[in-house]
């Protein structure tokens, strides 16, 4: 077991670090223009308000093409995206291929986003047991995938609320910051109003 503590970590630099970040819109109609896509800016609406992190982001809007999301995914792993966000593509229709395409580059499966995913949306709707999103490391890369409504990506991200404002449930992006730590990534600062990342105390870093 590791013996780092708060002491022996390193400073965190004046300003919270510039993060890139990869996110892919999969849908066949709105990568042909059928209609407008919604998912990209979600997901970079949600982003900017959750980490105050300067984020560079590299998009993709994609058809649902298992070769074409693997191929997307490696090209964003490999041009240093520590976390990779999908959305779309994860149902039980036959054109829904985004998990399998992401298995398919994976190093390591991590279960636990999937399975959080599917308990946060079963509080609105009794379908959300047929989501497969999946979530997995690949190099020194966090990816995830993320329902396809806006409002979904905002639920399954930040959890639920209470009136009051104190956290009932747990969304899965107070577990990033700290996994992508666990993978050599970069040190992301969350926004505690809008998700308040988890780090044990022997994890946390404070600027010197």
């Amino acid at each position: 077991m590791s013996t780092t503590t708060t002491s022996t970590l390193p400073p965190l630099p004046a300003t919270p670090e510039t993060v890139k970040i990869g996110i892919v819109s999969i849908s066949d109609r709105a990568s042909t223009g059928v209609y407008e896509d919604k998912g990209l800016p979600a997901l970079k609406d949600w982003l900017t308000g959750a980490l105050h992190n300067p984020i560079t982001f590299e998009p993709r809007l994609i058809p649902d093409e298992k070769d074409g999301i693997s191929a997307a995914l490696i090209e964003l792993v490999n041009a240093g995206c520590s976390l990779v966000l999908t959305t779309g593509g994860t149902g039980p229709a036959l054109r829904d291929v985004t998990p399998e395409a992401t298995l398919a580059v994976a190093d390591k499966e991590m279960p636990g986003f999937g399975e959080q995913m599917r308990q946060i949306s079963l509080t609105f709707v009794p379908t959300a047991i047929l989501s497969r999103q999946v979530a997995v490391i690949r190099g020194q890369s966090l990816i995830i995938n993320l329902p396809g409504q806006p409002k979904a990506i905002a639920e399954t991200l930040e959890g639920l609320k209470a009136a009051d404002g104190t956290q009932k449930v747990n969304g899965i992006f107070a577990a990033v910051p700290y996994c992508i730590d666990l993978i050599g990534g970069p040190y992301l600062e969350t926004r505690d109003e809008v998700c308040k990342g988890f780090r044990p105390k022997t994890a946390v870093r404070t600027r010197g």
